[in-house]
């Protein structure tokens, strides 16, 4: 019976059937949906996909040697180089030389010439072992003698110009032992109005004056003071500032200087009647 029933479903397969034992479900082909689940591709596990880590460039720390070679690399300040260098007085022929550089692109040859002082208006200048009072001594032998002779008002006997008014009073304390009896006025506009200075000049007579070339041109300006009767003019040529600048590598007080040079002081010492000094 059961070959009947075998035969007769061979027979109601349609044609071109599968009918291999696998296909027909018996014992030895196994479960049809237990197949399909053996043979059922496995999705692949999916990796975690790892981030870029950042990257931090750390810079090398700076060693006591590349600081050295960074502060050599540094450039040279000119106060530097002075500090460096051995002073060296001023001269007659440095006063020359600047004078002729200041004016060289504004005069002519021929100007530049007029410009040429005589050697004999010069005075022995400073070899910076004096003192102010010792210096002017060794210029002046007979200031006393002329100071006694001096009552003419607006005017002095003695100018000493320097770079400020704060150097003009160490210059008056330091002069003690050499002005005496000398009536000393202050020539600067610290503190002090050019018309207060006026007044004073038309009082009394004055022997000695300590101030700034800016103020000194005013006071010529202003008809305050008479350069006629002056017989010396002293530079404070040696001394340096804080910064080791002379009174004469500050192109302001350089300027002001050549401009009162050319208010009357050129012409008294061509004419010999006004020696000058570098101290």
């Amino acid at each position: 019976m059961a070959d009947d029933l075998g035969d007769e479903w061979w027979e109601n397969q349609p044609a071109g059937a599968d009918r291999s034992p696998e296909a027909s479900g018996d014992e030895g082909g196994g479960d049809p949906e237990m197949m399909q689940q053996e043979t059922a591709p496995v999705p692949a596990l999916s990796k975690k996909t790892e981030q870029p880590k950042e990257c931090f460039l750390i810079q090398p720390k700076e060693t006591k040697e590349d600081a050295t070679k960074t502060r050599r690399r540094r450039k040279k300040k000119i106060t530097d180089v002075l500090a460096k260098s051995e002073p060296k007085p001023g001269t007659p022929e440095d006063l020359q030389k600047l004078m002729k550089d200041y004016y060289s692109s504004s005069r002519s040859v021929i100007e530049l010439e007029e410009l040429n002082l005589p050697d004999s208006c010069f005075l022995k200048a400073n070899d910076l072992t004096h003192s102010l009072s010792s210096y002017l001594k060794e210029i002046c032998p007979k200031w006393v003698k002329l100071r006694k002779n001096h009552n003419e008002k607006k005017s002095v006997l003695m100018l000493i110009i320097c770079s400020s008014a704060i150097r003009a009073l160490e210059l008056i304390r330091s002069m003690t032992a050499f002005r005496g009896d000398s009536k000393v006025m202050k020539l600067f506009a610290k503190h002090i109005k050019v018309q207060e200075q006026v007044k004073l000049l038309e009082k009394r007579a004055v022997h000695l004056g300590v101030g700034t070339p800016g103020r000194i041109k005013e006071l010529i300006k202003q008809g305050g003071l008479n350069l006629n009767p002056l017989k010396f003019l002293v530079f404070d040529w040696n001394w340096r500032d804080q910064k080791l600048r002379r009174m004469m590598d500050i192109p302001e007080i350089r300027k002001e200087v050549f401009e009162l040079l050319e208010m009357g002081v050129l012409s008294l010492c061509k004419s010999e009647s006004l020696k000058l000094g570098l101290f």
